[in-house]
């Protein structure tokens, strides 16, 4: 990571900011989930809408300096499991240790049982989460396969079920 990484609750006034990323983060999906732009060339909005307005739901933004580098939601707030529902870092951070960062500081945040989904056909997502959920949780996690909810034309997901406590977190 050449510059550091700082994460911070979605304000309001960053709504057009988290739209825009969003935009970047529904087209890197688009190659595993086969979603196509509509008509004025933009995807869909969604679950964006929900995450804003759900109090069990809370959304970071992650800054490399001043720039806008990727965002997080995470759900389950009230009551657990803590779920990363959406994870997005730009492809000109991806490698550099900005989007382990960020993962490790929400675990450190928000302790407890978490689920993380992914999908196997993004194999860079696998080794991402494998990798993250191994350091944050010594101890060891599980892996579960599940359908994924209405749309029985998907291949099932990946879940990882671990709990994290508490400790301090380290740039890399």
């Amino acid at each position: 990571m050449l510059n550091p990484v700082t994460l911070r609750p979605f304000q309001p006034d960053d709504l057009p900011l988290v739209e825009r990323l969003w935009q970047l983060y529904r087209h890197d999906l688009s190659e595993f989930r086969g979603m196509l732009p509509d008509d004025t060339g933009q995807f869909a909005p969604g679950r964006l809408p929900t995450y804003l307005d759900d109090p069990d739901s809370s959304g970071y933004l992650f800054h490399q300096d001043t720039r806008p580098v990727g965002f997080a939601f995470v759900s389950g707030l009230a009551i657990q499991p803590l779920h990363i529902s959406e994870f997005f870092v730009v492809r000109a951070v991806r490698r550099s240790g900005v989007g382990r960062f960020a993962a490790r500081e929400l675990f450190a945040r928000h302790t407890g049982a978490w689920e993380v989904a992914f999908q196997e056909e993004n194999p860079g997502a696998a080794r991402f989460w494998r990798r993250v959920a191994a350091e944050v949780c010594p101890t060891g996690y599980r892996e579960e396969r599940r359908a994924v909810p209405d749309k029985p034309h998907l291949p099932p997901d990946t879940w990882l079920l671990l709990t994290t406590s508490a400790r301090p977190i380290s740039p890399r």
